[in-house]
């Protein structure tokens, strides 16, 4: 079991799937842009209990529309919320992802709340930490809008991020195979096994 809601982005082998549903992660995210279809479908058969979140970066509603039909996910995951009408329109819970360094959060909460399940945010500032000032906004954002933090998480302040403010959870990202069965996400896992409880 896991302290908090906690989705794991860009999977792209069964390796990482398997050991994040085995944490009790909550969601698996993969690319739908990205993600051989029949890759996919293997994946998806050997998952079960968890939900499946189907990414795209496309503005287009058309390619969203199909991508949605063929790989069928249980949620979608955009960051196009100009088209929010229409994204609602294909009946899967949205995961809205906006990036904290360049987004009018306060706006972009504002105008979609209610029609997405979660704001996943990133953050395009590589630099991007979580100090003072950015815990305390997140606090304040977090208390009203259900956001899933996507960066600035480590093994070392995952626990203190979820005490000090009302993140609703966090969004990790799955990381390469090097060869089959061996991948290259031991950060992860740190955190992953940081957030676990005693029971």
């Amino acid at each position: 079991m896991l302290k908090t809601t906690i989705k794991v982005s860009n999977l792209n082998n069964l390796s990482d799937a398997r050991y994040c549903a085995g944490m009790g992660v909550e969601m698996l995210g993969f690319s739908m842009d990205e993600l051989d279809f029949d890759k996919f479908k293997e994946m998806r058969g050997w998952l079960a209990g968890v939900q499946i979140v189907g990414e795209t970066n496309s503005k287009d509603i058309s390619t969203i529309i199909d991508l949605v039909e063929k790989y069928q996910p249980d949620y979608l995951e955009v960051s196009d919320w100009e088209n929010m009408i229409e994204i609602q329109r294909i009946g899967k819970p949205i995961i809205l992802k906006v990036d904290f360094a360049t987004a009018n959060l306060p706006a972009l909460f504002h105008a979609t709340k209610g029609n997405v399940e979660y704001f996943l945010l990133e953050n395009s500032d590589d630099f991007g930490i979580v100090d003072d000032g950015v815990l305390s906004q997140l606090d304040a954002w977090s208390f009203q809008y259900p956001i899933l933090l996507g960066f600035g998480i480590k093994e070392s302040n995952a626990n203190d991020l979820l005490e000090q403010t009302q993140l609703t959870g966090f969004a990790l990202k799955g990381g390469n195979e090097i060869r089959p069965g061996f991948g290259d996400f031991e950060d992860l896992m740190n955190v992953l096994e940081s957030l676990e409880t005693e029971d």
